[in-house]
């Protein structure tokens, strides 16, 4: 018998291949058997996903710099939790522009009666919101975000002399944290709508928390005291604002020379 993922020769006897890893299946797929294969991945107290999450609060320097150093099945695979990560935000537009429209809209109308004393023209920056259109776009918001996130803490330790790790791995680290403020995210705003709170509050309030969580697991990772964490964070968030605002620029720049030959 060989393996069905790498074509490795088995024994009869072998439940997993010692070549990949892969768990051998012998039985036809049945709703028994794929609902077995549900509650391994993702509902067992045993479930990589369900470790993933918790030891990404508990101790992420253990899943980010394990997956660094070589470690491949303890946890899931920084791309494949990313993809649920994008999954789970697919569930919140679904939820947001069907369930939750009405009440997001409140939300939103309250918010717009805060900019009273502005007029509502183009002036007005509530005008120019469209959360519809960052909706429809999230996705692709979330992939573009990762590298800039990865390139700021990368330039930013570099400047500060810690080197251990590599651009690559700064992509790691970053493509784990946004897998898990997006998951976070999901969670905490569905659950708040349900409760009928101001879904644009929640979100400001997820955002400081998100920001905490990041200091906290570059803490954790590079095994720095509180004050030099906070020194080597407020360093990181200049080299992202420096970095974005070289992007906007050049975006500016291109748009008037794409203008100015059409």
């Amino acid at each position: 018998m060989d393996c069905k993922n790498c074509n490795n020769t088995l024994r009869d006897t072998q439940k997993f291949c010692d070549e990949c890893g892969a768990k051998i299946i012998q039985n036809r797929l049945q709703p028994k058997v794929l609902a077995q294969q549900v509650n391994e991945q993702f509902i067992s107290i045993d479930n990589k996903f369900l470790r993933t999450f918790v030891h990404l609060f508990k101790q992420p320097e253990t899943v980010i710099v394990g997956y660094i150093d070589g470690t491949r099945k303890k946890y899931i695979d920084v791309l494949q939790y990313f993809a649920i990560s994008l999954t789970f935000a697919g569930i919140q537009v679904f939820l947001m522009t069907t369930f939750f429209k009405e009440a997001i809209d409140t939300d939103l109308l309250t918010l717009e009666n805060l900019f009273r004393s502005i007029p509502k023209d183009k002036n007005n920056p509530m005008s120019t919101m469209d959360f519809d259109g960052f909706n429809k776009y999230q996705t692709i918001i979330y992939i573009i975000t990762v590298p800039f996130s990865a390139l700021s803490t990368w330039l930013a330790y570099f400047i500060a002399g810690k080197r251990q790790f590599n651009f690559t791995e700064h992509l790691v680290l970053n493509l784990y944290y946004n897998a898990q403020i997006i998951i976070v995210t999901v969670i905490l705003s569905i659950l708040f709508l349900f409760l009928g709170l101001n879904y644009f509050v929640v979100i400001g309030v997820i955002t400081v928390l998100n920001f905490a969580y990041l200091f906290y697991l570059l803490k954790r990772i590079y095994k720095t005291t509180f004050w030099y964490s906070v020194l080597y964070f407020l360093l990181v968030g200049a080299v992202y604002t420096i970095i974005t605002t070289i992007l906007s620029v050049l975006g500016v720049i291109i748009g008037f020379i794409i203008a100015f030959k059409s």
